[in-house]
């Protein structure tokens, strides 16, 4: 059974479904006034591990992420560079899906931007004011929080504890405070201001509010109530709160089963912040970091805890990382070069068995609110287990089914968490290589093609020529030259194994 930490229960549950083998998402998308920062990153890709989780236990599932592109801090990018506020949204909302595809998040089942949907905020503006949760004032909508006894559930808090939201100006000048029967209220639809984008409503020209759009939307893809919403525990209040708010004010029902919330990211544990000058972009880091590197520092620390990021943990994660894809290189070598005479020394049964187990561990960290981290390790305890029992064995073609299972498991557990591993299913990623490799094989093997993974090979067959015929001086040039790229050349019962560290 699969046991998430539900927000507003404050504690951890078995995850319940509205339907037998599905699960609805609604996980809040970005407000699109500019590129997202390694932030909001975090809480998309703890999404993407969740989501990509939960489908590959089985689980049909429909994932809905909204873009938010009409927005006051919008219209305020828009008014700075002079030119319309669609503009402003469609550039980043743009910028956001490039830079979420690049990292590896999956796109969603469904992505509504909040301008297509109008019609469906007006409607649930329009049954909030008929079972009286909202009022009208000179154009603009407000939802009564004192109407909803339940408010406050969700984030913990008292409502006789609470203030009024940040203070608001109108065109005239007017405050939007003192038109409000309660400064706890909120607005659910803004008269028009002049040069701001507007629709026509029943209360005159305007547009929504920021809780009623992701309200609205998630009613309208998934149906009330449905399974799990998500975020950033930055959303839990004010906008998680509003929206469960008014969403069970209108239906009278549950509006989602489950809430979870990622935690915040920090650099050098410190907040991030443009006030601290370490402020960072997810497209600036991608340009100079793998994805995938990005990916795994990330599932390091547990979805709901504060994640610290600094260059340092990036080189710990990119370490990490290469140690499993050195090991997926490893396996693939040893089969790729097993022996089609030698009589097997390997007990498989007991590979296969671990293989198993390992995807039984794997299963448990996950289903326990989905602990990336404890996966991680678990994935880094097959590999450790492997390493030992192959240790000095050579293999026969016999061997190779239970070491391709060994292979793959490592592969199938690190996919499932987004990973994709360089080189998964060849021998080496001579890609990476660097092109000096093609010279040293020139000098040291007589090698004069252009495929540097040929190269290394040729040098490896060179050196074995050399040690054979006990001239040390070419085996030991072949192995020093290596060194100084970045390659580490391994003796085992097979022949000289080769792994590339750069």
């Amino acid at each position: 059974m699969i046991r998430l930490y539900d927000t507003k229960l404050r504690q951890k549950v078995d995850l319940q479904t509205l339907e037998l083998g599905k699960v609805g998402m609604y996980v809040c998308g970005p407000t699109v006034y500019n590129y997202i920062h390694i932030g909001n990153a975090r809480t998309f890709v703890s999404f993407d591990v969740i989501r990509r989780y939960l489908l590959w236990r089985g689980f049909d599932v429909t994932f809905v992420q909204n873009i938010t592109d009409v927005d006051d801090k919008i219209i305020n990018k828009a008014n700075e560079e002079g030119r319309p506020a669609a503009g402003v949204a469609r550039e980043y909302a743009d910028a956001f899906i490039e830079d979420m595809r690049r990292l590896g998040v999956m796109d969603p089942t469904v992505r509504p931007y909040a301008t297509q949907e109008i019609p469906e905020m007006i409607a649930l503006v329009e049954e909030l004011i008929a079972k009286g949760h909202a009022y009208e004032q000179d154009g603009d909508v407000y939802f009564s929080v004192r109407s909803y006894p339940e408010y406050g559930q969700l984030s913990g808090r008292n409502i006789d504890e609470m203030e009024g939201g940040h203070r608001e100006l109108r065109a005239d000048g007017a405050g939007l405070e003192d038109r409000k029967r309660d400064p706890l209220d909120f607005a659910l639809w803004k008269a028009a201001k002049p040069g701001e984008p507007a629709w026509e409503s029943p209360w005159g020209m305007g547009r929504p509010g920021w809780h009623i759009e992701c309200s609205a939307m998630s009613r309208k893809y998934l149906g009330l109530p449905f399974d799990i919403h998500g975020g950033g525990a930055d959303l839990v209040f004010p906008h998680h709160e509003n929206e469960c708010a008014q969403s069970q004010a209108a239906c009278g029902c549950t509006f989602a089963n489950h809430w979870m919330h990622g935690g915040m990211l920090q650099v050098n544990k410190e907040k991030m912040s443009k006030s601290l000058g370490n402020f960072m972009l997810l497209r600036d880091v991608l340009d100079v970091t793998r994805p995938e590197v990005l990916r795994f520092l990330m599932l390091q620390t547990h979805y709901r805890s504060p994640l610290d990021f600094s260059d340092e943990r990036l080189d710990e994660a990119a370490s990490a990382l290469g140690r499993i894809e050195n090991a997926v290189r490893n396996l693939a070598w040893q089969m790729d070069n097993a022996s089609a005479e030698a009589r097997s020394t390997l007990d498989a049964p007991a590979l296969t068995a671990m293989a198993r187990e390992a995807k039984v561990e794997f299963v448990k960290a996950m289903d326990d609110d989905f602990n990336a981290p404890r996966a991680l390790g678990v994935i880094f305890d097959f590999i450790g287990s492997a390493n030992a029992a192959l240790d000095g064995r050579v293999l026969s073609k016999t061997d190779v089914p239970a070491v391709a299972q060994v292979r793959d498991m490592i592969v199938e557990l690190t996919g499932v968490l987004g990973i994709q591993l360089e080189a998964a299913g060849e021998g080496q990623a001579g890609a990476d290589y660097p092109e000096a490799v093609l010279m040293l094989a020139r000098d040291l093997a007589g090698f004069e093609g252009s495929d540097r993974e040929a190269a290394v090979q040729a040098l490896l067959d060179a050196r074995a020529d050399a040690r054979a015929q006990k001239n040390w001086a070419v085996a030991d040039a072949v192995r020093n030259g290596l060194a100084d790229m970045g390659f580490i050349v391994e003796d085992t019962p097979q022949g000289a194994r080769v792994s590339f560290e750069g």
